[in-house]
């Protein structure tokens, strides 16, 4: 008889019982362990990185940016007009005359950014931000949109930005994943693809966290005593092993085994974090988690839990708005005021406006400022013309986006649309160029975090894109 060779993952599952393999399991969730690549686990960047974490509040539907960051008094001097240029088709081609903004605008700070009355808050942060006022998009509607705004290609089975990050810096986090979405059940148009790892492994594609429901992990739910459980994953985690055993490591099954551990690390870390009761009145009332709306207390909690995740070494998070239902806004896109704009993007605003001033005001007073990103953006502006009578169309060709936090030039203007706010004319940027800076500022030359699939390199940036220094220290 000739005899059996046993692999070492192999003499631990099936000596003493399998309690090797089990020590091994524990060993693996920790940050780092000699001789293994864990998916999850922190890794170095290209150069010295200037933050750690990213939160990306999200604005589905499409701000308009004549309305909120980029005043233009030439609308109110030419109000019921026609455009004096030739205009682009619209989604809907219902287009009318020129349309003054019915929001008031006011200078805030030092630096004397001129922000709209829907944002008062985040006007008193007016010299945290960097206001990028010549964002373009080279698409027109909304599902499409979020995945070029997400993915940098206008459709999906392309990673996210928030899977290309974790790919690139692993997480810091023990028993939470890198990339976390918290949503009340709201998805943009497009669906859950715009979150998903495409190409890449697949421990890198979004963990949904819904901070109110009964259970935050909707997919992830204990049903049975956690040592049953533990029982009953030991055996399948047993023979996921063996299966990998026989793939010659293969990496997509090594990442889905890695999900699992991660799933049943997160059941007890997850209603932890949702726990807010260590929370100081004090700060609660600052993010506006005593308000009467419920969209708007529903979007305080969610801002709150972004801090909490970036204490605990979350890479990527992303903010969902909740519907408002107002001037055509949905679910889905709820900032997509077609008609009612004063009062659509008015209560949109007033749902985000003190979360975001809160957090931002968070992060300074606890140090984590300069070592995060916030991001606002939405997936495109709207026309200076109106729509119908009170509503503005899409308008992907010049509009308004900002940053604040670590790295990021304070008080800053950069770019310009033309006198209407139709076009970009002035720095003219891109998707591409956001992303390649915000990789900068994660550590990374967004030319070099590739992935080869099928049978080229890809990157979050696909062959364009530059960094746009003038809005970084």
């Amino acid at each position: 008889m000739s005899p059996q060779l046993f692999s070492r993952r192999q003499m631990l599952a099936r000596a003493s019982t399998g309690f090797g393999m089990t020590a091994l399991s524990a060993l693996m969730a920790e940050r780092s362990y000699a001789g293994l690549a864990d998916p999850f686990a922190a890794r170095p960047s290209g150069y010295r990185p200037k933050v750690k974490s990213i939160i990306f509040a999200y604005m589905s539907g499409g701000v308009s940016h004549v309305d909120s960051f980029d005043p233009k008094p030439e609308l109110a001097k030419r109000h019921g007009q026609p455009m004096p240029v030739p205009v682009k088709p619209t989604m809907f081609n219902n287009n009318g005359n020129i349309m003054a903004s019915p929001f008031e605008f006011k200078r805030y700070g030092q630096s004397g950014i001129p922000v709209s009355s829907m944002f008062p808050c985040i006007g008193e942060c007016a010299d945290d931000l960097a206001v990028i006022r010549s964002m373009t998009s080279k698409v027109n509607e909304h599902a499409q949109g979020n995945y070029f705004f997400h993915c940098t290609q206008p459709f999906s089975g392309f990673p996210s930005a928030g899977a290309w990050f974790t790919y690139g810096l692993g997480s810091e986090a023990n028993d939470l994943p890198g990339f976390v979405v918290l949503s009340h059940g709201n998805v943009p148009h497009g669906g859950v693809g715009l979150f998903g790892s495409g190409f890449l492994p697949a421990v890198n594609q979004a963990s949904f966290i819904n901070p109110d429901a009964d259970e935050p992990l909707s997919n992830i739910k204990p049903r049975e005593l956690d040592a049953a459980q533990r029982r009953r994953l030991g055996l399948i985690s047993k023979l996921d092993h063996r299966f990998l055993e026989t793939t010659q490591q293969d990496a997509q099954v090594e990442a889905a085994i890695r999900n699992y551990e991660m799933a049943y690390r997160m059941q007890s870390a997850v209603p932890g974090l949702c726990d807010l009761s260590d929370e100081s009145e004090a700060t609660k009332k600052l993010y506006g988690l005593d308000s009467a709306d419920k969209e708007k207390s529903g979007y305080a909690k969610q801002c709150l839990l972004a801090r909490r995740l970036v204490e605990r070494g979350v890479r990527f998070i992303e903010l969902t708005c909740l519907n408002k239902g107002i001037g055509a806004g949905n679910a889905p896109n709820p900032w997509d005021q077609h008609g009612k704009i004063f009062e659509g993007h008015g209560a949109m605003a007033y749902q985000v406006d003190q979360p975001l001033a809160g957090l931002i005001k968070d992060l300074k007073s606890r140090g984590l400022f300069d070592e995060t990103l916030i991001i606002w953006a939405g997936e495109f502006g709207r026309t200076p013309f109106s729509q119908g009578s009170d509503g503005r169309d899409h308008n992907p060709y010049g509009f308004s986006i900002w940053l604040a936090g670590g790295g990021v030039r304070g008080g800053t203007i950069y770019g310009a649309t033309d006198e209407l706010g139709y076009h970009a004319v002035e720095n003219v940027t891109s998707v591409y160029d956001l992303w390649a800076t915000v990789l900068h500022l994660a550590g990374f030359d967004h030319e070099k975090l590739r992935y080869r699939f099928g049978g080229r390199d890809y990157r979050l940036t696909d062959v364009h894109g530059r960094v746009i220094r003038e809005v970084l220290v």
